[in-house]
């Protein structure tokens, strides 16, 4: 009779993935006034990064509106995700674009994203690797 697999054990293709969370606070003074987080993800020794969703906030504010940017090594700068109102959660607000998973749109290695809010000068930007 044959072992049944394990509960534990992970289908190969769910190994052949890299899931990664980077993230940035940028501005001065405690918070993040901005801050952003990008879940990307991509195919072991592949060069293109799958980016999943991007969260944005900013903190000791009580509304704001964001959106995020993207940029390629040697492009210019594009808008990945159109303006939307961010939400208040206690001392902050937050937006967030996409959804879990291998979704999204593919960008080359090393690509800047940075979220922005209306008003702000101030990005908090981070690099796929």
């Amino acid at each position: 009779m044959a072992a049944a697999p394990t509960a534990s054990a992970e289908p190969a293709a769910v190994r052949a993935y890299v899931d990664t969370r980077a993230n940035e606070c940028a501005g001065s003074g405690s918070g993040c006034r901005p801050g952003i987080v990008v879940h990307h993800w991509h195919r072991r020794g592949a060069q293109a990064r799958g980016v999943g969703w991007v969260y944005a906030s900013r903190e000791g504010v009580r509304s704001g509106t964001a959106r995020w940017r993207v940029k390629t090594p040697g492009g210019t700068w594009k808008t990945g995700g159109g303006w939307k109102r961010a939400a208040r959660v206690g001392s902050h607000v937050e937006t967030s674009w996409g959804r879990d998973g291998h979704t999204g749109p593919k960008y080359p290695r090393n690509t800047r994203i940075c979220v922005e809010f209306r008003g702000l000068s101030t990005k908090a930007c981070v690099t796929l690797k």
